[in-house]
Parts: C-alpha cells; sequence; structure tokens
C-alpha cells in the first residue's frame, strides 16, 4: 500500500479522499491556490502547498506545478480527483514518467476513450450498442448543418472531449442550428482546449443510466451496478439514485455486460463508469439503451453506489494503484436497499441559476447523523464561495431499505438545509423530489425542462411559521396598538428579504429582541428584521439597467448602442464559473447605453448596458 498521497484536486472530492486515506493510514498532501489558502481540504490535508494564483489554468490545470509539489513533499501517489487534470492522459503519463503512482486509468484507455467521436466507434467495433449520429472529421459548419438535417432534429451537438454536462446543445430545429454551434464550439475550447464537435440523434424521452466499472492490474474487471442520472437541468445531474427506477434483472444484466465489455475493449484498470442513453418510452428495454461515453474517473454521483454495495471506491482506487487485485469478485457485489444523491450547489434558482458567492455565515446541512444519511462536502460556515470554480458546496446522500424511504430521508435533509447569505439551490431540489413524476420514479433528462420552474419556485413561508419568528423581533413591553372596545392590536409589519410583510404575532414578545434573524423552510432562507421604509432604492432590470450578476469575462456582445430590441432578445453572454449566462432585455426598447466589450473582465453590479423603454403612441 502506498504511504503518501498528494490528492490533485480541491473541495468536496479533495475531503473525501483525504478521509479514506486517513483511514487507510496514508499521509495526505494538498494543493491550493490563492482563494483556496482557507479552503476545508487545505485544513484537512496532512500537508498542504500552495500552487498559484486563483484561476484554474494558473493554478490546478498546471501539470507541471502539482508535479512539483508531489516531488517536493514526497508523495507516493497523485489522485486527481474529478474534473481539472483527471481525464488528462498526457498528465497521467507525466506522473508515471516521474516514478509517481498514477491512480487511475492507463494513460492509453484515457485517450481511447477521451474523445467521444473515437469512443463511439471504438465501442460499436467491440459490439457495444452506440447512437446513429455524425462523429466524423469535417467541422464546417455548414457540412455539420447537413449533417444534422440527415440525421433528422431534434439533435445534439456535443464537444468530443466534453464532460460534465458543458460543451452541449440541444438543437430541435434547422434555423437554431448554427448559433448553438458556435455557442457550443466556443465553449468546448474555453473548457477543453478543443472545439471539435460531433451530432448525435436526440432521444424523445431519454434517461441517462450509467453503470460503475472497477478494474484492476490483474486483468480482473467487475461492475457495480447501475445509477440513474436522468434528473438533470442543462445537462447538469441535480438527483442521481441507485439503482434504476423500473430496471428488471434481465435488462441489468445485459447492461452490465456490455459495460463491463466496453471496459474490457481499453483495458480498462480503475474506477470508471460507462454512460448509456435509454428511450424511456417503452420502459427500460435492453434494445433501446445505447453507449454514450466513458469517464474515466470517479465520479461525482459515486455515494450512491458505495451506499447500495458498502463498497468504498476510493479505498479501491488505492489498492489497485498500489497493485493489489479487487477486493471482491463479481459474485460477492449484490445490491442493499436505495440511494439518492443531491447536489447542493450555491445559486439562485429565482435569478435563473445563475451561481452565488460571498461569505456562508450559515451553513447547516440536514442531520448527517440520521440512520442512513451522509454529507460530503469541502466548505464551512465562514468560508467564502469564491466565482472561480463549480458552485458545487455538498452532496446530500440519503440510503434507506426501498426508494420511498431513500427519497423521504432525501428530502427531510434539503428541508432542513440553512445556507446564509449565499443562495443554494436547495428549496428547488425539495420540489424536485416532491415532483409527482419523480415520486412515480417516471423520470426523463427533459422532466426539469418541462417543469423546472414549477419546481424552481420560491416557497411560502407559512404564516404561522412567521409569526413564531417574528416574535423574536419584537419586545415584550412594546405595545401593540390599541382599538376601542376590542383586543389589542397583534400585527405588525417586517421585511422578508427587503420585502415588507405584515405578520400576526401570536405571543408577547422577547425580553431582548434581535435586530434581525434567519427565517428558513424547505430549505429556503430569508432574512426577516422589523420593516424599516428605506428611501433607497436599487438599480436593476426593471428601470433597463442591465446589471452584471457577478464577476466574469464578456464573451459575447449580440447589440449595438442605439439597436432596437424586443423583450428576452440576448444582449450579451457573460462567462463566470466554468458556465455562459445569457443576459437579456426585459422588455421592448432601444439600447441607450453599451458599456460591455467582448473579452472584458467585469465586477459584480457593473452596468453592463440600458435600454430605454418604447414609449407608446
Amino acid at each position: 500500500m502506498i504511504k503518501s498521497l498528494l490528492i490533485a484536486n480541491r473541495g468536496e472530492i479533495a475531503c473525501r479522499v483525504i478521509r479514506t486515506a486517513r483511514a487507510l493510514g496514508i499521509r495526505t498532501v494538498a494543493v491550493y491556490s490563492d482563494a483556496d489558502a482557507n479552503a476545508l481540504h487545505v485544513q484537512e490535508a496532512d500537508e498542504a502547498v500552495h500552487i498559484g494564483p486563483s484561476p484554474t489554468r494558473e493554478s490546478y490545470l498546471v501539470a507541471d506545478k502539482i508535479l512539483a509539489a508531489a516531488k517536493a513533499t514526497g508523495a507516493e501517489a497523485i489522485h486527481p480527483g474529478y474534473g481539472f487534470l483527471s481525464e488528462n492522459a498526457a498528465f497521467a503519463q507525466a506522473v508515471m514518467d516521474a516514478g509517481i503512482v498514477w491512480v487511475g486509468p492507463n494513460p492509453s484507455s484515457i485517450t481511447a476513450m477521451g474523445l467521444k467521436d473515437a469512443a463511439k466507434k471504438l465501442m460499436a467495433a467491440a459490439g457495444v450498442p452506440v447512437t446513429p449520429g455524425y462523429m466524423g472529421e469535417n467541422q464546417d459548419p455548414a457540412f455539420l448543418a447537413a449533417e444534422a438535417d440527415t440525421i433528422g432534429y431534434p439533435v445534439l451537438i456535443k464537444a468530443v472531449a466534453g464532460g460534465g454536462g458543458k460543451g452541449m446543445r440541444l438543437v430541435e430545429a434547422p434555423a437554431d442550428f448554427t448559433d448553438a454551434l458556435a455557442s457550443c464550439q466556443r465553449e468546448a475550447a474555453s473548457s477543453f482546449g478543443n472545439a471539435h464537435v460531433l451530432i448525435e440523434k436526440y432521444i424523445q424521452r431519454p434517461r441517462h443510466i450509467e453503470v460503475q466499472v472497477f478494474g484492476d492490474k490483474q486483468g480482473n474487471i467487475v461492475h457495480l451496478f447501475e445509477r440513474d442520472c436522468s434528473l438533470q437541468r442543462r445537462h447538469q445531474k441535480v438527483i442521481e439514485e441507485a439503482p434504476a427506477p423500473g430496471m428488471d434483472e434481465a435488462t441489468r444484466e445485459a447492461l452490465c455486460a456490455a459495460a463491463v465489455k466496453a471496459a474490457g475493449a481499453v483495458d480498462y484498470v480503475g474506477a470508471g463508469t460507462i454512460e448509456f442513453i435509454a428511450d424511456g418510452s417503452e420502459g427500460l428495454r435492453a434494445d433501446r439503451i445505447w453507449f454514450m461515453e466513458m469517464n474515466t474517473r470517479l465520479q461525482v454521483e459515486h455515494p450512491v453506489t458505495e451506499e447500495i454495495t458498502g463498497v468504498d471506491l476510493v479505498e479501491w482506487q488505492l489498492r489497485v494503484a498500489s497493485g493489489e487485485p479487487l477486493p471482491k469478485a463479481q459474485g460477492d457485489l449484490a445490491i442493499n436497499g436505495w440511494a439518492m444523491e443531491a447536489r447542493l450547489y450555491a445559486e439562485d434558482p429565482a435569478k435563473g441559476f445563475l451561481p452565488s458567492i460571498g461569505k456562508l455565515e450559515l451553513f447547516e446541512l440536514g442531520d448527517s447523523h440520521r440512520d442512513g444519511a451522509r454529507i460530503d462536502t469541502g466548505v464551512y460556515e465562514g468560508a467564502e464561495i469564491s466565482p472561480f470554480y463549480d458552485p458545487m458546496i455538498a452532496k446530500v446522500i440519503a440510503h434507506g431499505e426501498d426508494r420511498t424511504a431513500a427519497r423521504e430521508l432525501l428530502r427531510d435533509l434539503m428541508s432542513e438545509t440553512v445556507v446564509w447569505p449565499v443562495k443554494t439551490n436547495a428549496s428547488f431540489l425539495v420540489q424536485a423530489l416532491d415532483h409527482p413524476a419523480f415520486v412515480a420514479g417516471d423520470v426523463d433528462t427533459g422532466l426539469i425542462g418541462r417543469d423546472g420552474e414549477e419546481m424552481a419556485a420560491t416557497p411560502v413561508p407559512s404564516a404561522e411559521g412567521l409569526s413564531w419568528a417574528a416574535m423574536d423581533l419584537v419586545p415584550d413591553y412594546k405595545p401593540l396598538g390599541f382599538r376601542l372596545n376590542a383586543p389589542p392590536k397583534r400585527t405588525a409589519w417586517f421585511a422578508l428579504d427587503g420585502e415588507p410583510v405584515q405578520v400576526e404575532l401570536g405571543a408577547v414578545g422577547d425580553p431582548n429582541p434581535q435586530q434581525s434573524l434567519r427565517y428558513s423552510t424547505q430549505g429556503q432562507t430569508w432574512n426577516l428584521s422589523l420593516w424599516r421604509q428605506d428611501a433607497e432604492h436599487g438599480t436593476g432590470a426593471g428601470d433597463g439597467a442591465i446589471l452584471s450578476p457577478m464577476p466574469g469575462r464578456i464573451i459575447a456582445v449580440e447589440v449595438a448602442a442605439g439597436d432596437n430590441v424586443v423583450k428576452g432578445q440576448k444582449l450579451l453572454t457573460l462567462e463566470a464559473m466554468k458556465m455562459e449566462h445569457t443576459l437579456t432585455a426585459p422588455f421592448d426598447g432601444t439600447v441607450a447605453e453599451l458599456n460591455a466589450t467582448a473579452g472584458a473582465q467585469v465586477q459584480v453590479e457593473a452596468l453592463l448596458a440600458r435600454i430605454e423603454a418604447v414609449e407608446e403612441a
């Protein structure tokens, strides 16, 4: 067994790897950027090395800095986590060439599966079913548009080097193809350094089913059953579960056998995931499930597999990397119960899921000591959420004897989440877990696209809940009003996130009232205070001001000063936290002011443009 390990990552996954390494008696080394100097993974590791400025391209993506840190600390092995350099074959080879153990698959396997078009060709040759589409070298936009016409709409444009939902666009009509292609290629070039794309048929009622596979250096490969990751928003997984609802044993056997065959085709070693797309229109059938791609690393959602199998996948990674055979054979693995995982993001559903940054003044997740509950996180109360990295701040996992038990436990955990002032998607997750289709296990990847607005609606605080909370703000000696021949008035005005709300008071008050407090329900948190009329008013889209929702870089400007625009028209695109954010016109009008140029860095609430409304005649 290796004795020391450098984790070439940050946040939740770095903390996850450290936890298992510590249990195995392995010394751990963390790396960190300027923004992560006080991060949890830095605090939990035995040693930490600074590797540069906050932007990933100057720190976590610089292979030479990672290798130098490993050599300086005497680390015997490097675990890449997920994202960053985890699927970079050149980095894996450089690690091995330096005489350091690479906790991952062989570079040749990463290369074989790294480009989606080449991987699909390889899988087809190995007898693994693949979706119809174009995977060739010709990247001329007109040619690709013609191929899309031949395949038939709707189609998916996918970056061949993509992953994590990035570099992917759904196109439903020929008129939208050119813009979608340009956007996809731009994001692919920025995220992966490769603008090459493929086109494939979009399955109308798709389900995302994936299989966890694991290989060792002795040539053994096993599967650890399937996961269902169909609940997605903009191709990003939201809630994952294992096993997959509606999966019968015959289909499971065929699916998992195909996954093992796929892994065997590239002599796979370590943890990997074979992702499939299934046509769920007639239930799950083996002849309606196709290979989509392989992730040659540990997945974000690996905990649900761990919970139903009792296997520590990180421990298996470290043992296999040390040369040991797989701890269990296929016949020793079985499904026990049901598990679900929800990804808690620092983002605001009320503002189109824009990432939210700032200090976590309150960070209270559900009770992880409850039977079946598990929380994996890389932050803590008081930590700063920066604009430089992925906005996921925790994974909340629930395990139960069946799907209903797991869902209800996960819902309770998400409902108990209290985060302030950073916004999160906790209430969105609660409402997704309560959606009738999800409750029934009848989920496809388009569910949030159809009903997401309903799921993203801000919960309404109950009158009773506000009444009890408000009493902590009212002194017990304060008169509450007087009416002739009537009981004293027991209502007062309060501010709920700055908006006036009248609350009926149900008790006397508090001898030491607070100035304000945080009120939470259903995963949503508000600031509650006594109402004070404020003469100051901020500038927002209501008066035509287009403000930057967060720090970022302008990557496209679609209008010029003086242009006439209509409500909803794209004005410009901002890149922040590894995602593109489109800013649109709030109403019909004219671009009266334009302060944005492509390539410019902007700060939060910078005035980018101002739209003047069209005056009615």
